[in-house]
C-alpha cells in the first residue's frame, strides 16, 4: 500500500484534489467533525479543559474558535486532546485498506506531527496565493485572525515543498486537474514498481 499525502496551503484545494485520485481517502478534518458531533469522551475532556467555553454536546465549532481566539496556545491544547482520537481512526483506516494499491491522506499537520514514514509519497499542491485568498474569503466562518493562527501552527509552504516528492499545480479547472491526477497516479505507481 502506497500512502499518498497531499500537502499545501489552507484553502489550496487539498480535499478536492485528494478525491480526484478515486482511492480510499482519509480526511483528518472529516474525522474531527464527526468526533465533535458524536464522541462524548472527547467532549468531556475539552469541557474539563475549557469549562468557560465548551458548554453543550455536541461540540460547537464556534465555541472552539473562541477558545483559540482567547489564546493562541489553546490550539495546541485542543490538539493534544483531539489528535489521539484522530490517530486511532487513522490506524483503523490503514488496517481496513491494507490491501489497496494506494490510499490518499488529507491530514493538515501530517509533516508537523511527524506522521510521515520513509515510503510515503508527498505531493505539494501549488496554488496562486490570490486564488487561495479568494476561496478562503468565501468560507462561511472566515476569520483572518484564526486563519493566521492555523497557518502559524504549520510548516511554511517552502518547507512543505521541500518535503515533497511531486509538485502539482492546481488551477481549479476540474477537467485539467482530473487529467493531471490520472497522469500523476500512474507515474507514482510506475515509479514505485520500478524501484
Amino acid at each position: 500500500m502506497i500512502k499518498i499525502s497531499v500537502v499545501g496551503d489552507i484553502g489550496s484545494g487539498k480535499t478536492y484534489i485528494s478525491k480526484l485520485f478515486r482511492a480510499p481517502y482519509f480526511s483528518a478534518d472529516d474525522e474531527i467533525t464527526k468526533l465533535y458531533k458524536s464522541n462524548k469522551k472527547c467532549f468531556k475532556k475539552l469541557k474539563s479543559k475549557f469549562p468557560n467555553f465548551i458548554k453543550t454536546f455536541p461540540i460547537k465549532k464556534n465555541e472552539l474558535l473562541e477558545v483559540i481566539n482567547k489564546d493562541v496556545i489553546n490550539l495546541k491544547k485542543i490538539g493534544l486532546i483531539v489528535h489521539p482520537f484522530v490517530r486511532k481512526k487513522f490506524k483503523e483506516f490503514l488496517k481496513i485498506n491494507i490491501k489497496k494499491k494506494i490510499v490518499i491522506l488529507d491530514i493538515p499537520l501530517y509533516l508537523e506531527n511527524k506522521m510521515n514514514k520513509k515510503d510515503d509519497v508527498i505531493i505539494f499542491l501549488k496554488t496562486k496565493k490570490s486564488d487561495v485568498n479568494k476561496r478562503l474569503r468565501k468560507r462561511r466562518n472566515f476569520n483572518p485572525k484564526i486563519l493566521n493562527i492555523l497557518r502559524s501552527s504549520q510548516f511554511s509552504l517552502k518547507q512543505k515543498k521541500n518535503y515533497s516528492h511531486y509538485v502539482l499545480v492546481n488551477n481549479y479547472d476540474s477537467l485539467i486537474m482530473r487529467e493531471k491526477i490520472k497522469i500523476l497516479k500512474s507515474k507514482i505507481l510506475n515509479d514505485r514498481n520500478s524501484s
